[in-house]
């Protein structure tokens, strides 16, 4: 790589840093590019729209960068799983990549920065499609389906949407606490994995209850 590559890449790590950073603390929609660009401590205000484009571009490239890393976790993960494999097994393969990275970098603000983005559709969509060029996470789903309760396709949609936001609103309030210095129920990243696996076996295996059956008590009350 040449001088001037390195320094390009150097720009565009620190960028993606005071980015993730500055979202998870003051929030997505209260900064501009330009604020960005000046606390990375760039004299061109515009860097930020040269090296990424709109903030939504932003998101991405930070989206992008995370979900590279949590996926070699997963390779690793997959390549160690027993046989055979229990729902509890792929509960941790979801959830461990994450926890490991937040573990591995100490100081985090991917979680809230996520938390955030789930509240908006346009910049959900961003993170949902990221999401998906994993195909360790698509085989996990795939395995993890395996272990629901009988139900249609809606309902089993809807059981994987809360498993994502139970996942990513934990961490993002463990995230926050051990930021702020508070008390957390569990201890390390490694203490919130194994308490959101014992709550997502139950969610995920929770029985099925129908919309018909639904209108039905309704419609006797």
């Amino acid at each position: 790589m040449t001088r001037p590559e390195r320094r390009r890449q150097a720009t565009r790590s620190l960028i993606l840093d005071t980015a993730e950073r500055l979202f998870a603390e003051r929030g997505v929609f209260a900064l501009s590019n330009r604020q960005i660009a000046e606390a990375a401590g760039q004299k061109n205000t515009a860097v930020v729209g040269y090296h990424f484009g709109t903030k939504a571009d932003l998101v991405r490239a930070i989206t992008r960068r995370f979900t590279s890393d949590v996926e070699c976790t997963r390779v690793a993960m997959l390549a160690g799983m027993p046989e055979p494999a229990g729902l509890r097994d792929w509960l941790g393969c979801l959830i461990r990549p994450w926890t490991d990275h937040f573990a591995r970098r100490g100081t985090t603000y991917f979680a809230r920065l996520c938390a955030q983005v789930m509240s908006d559709s346009a910049l959900r969509a961003i993170m949902t499609e990221e999401a998906s060029r994993s195909p360790t996470l698509q085989e996990t789903r795939a395995a993890l389906a395996r272990y629901l309760p009988a139900m249609p396709e809606y309902a089993a949609t809807e059981r994987g949407q809360i498993l994502q936001q139970v996942i990513v609103h934990m961490c993002a309030e463990h995230e926050a606490e051990l930021a702020a210095g508070a008390p957390t129920p569990r201890p390390s990243w490694r203490g919130l994995e194994t308490g959101l696996v014992d709550a997502l076996a139950g969610i995920w295996t929770a029985p099925y209850t129908s919309r018909s059956h639904l209108v039905d008590v309704r419609d006797r009350a």
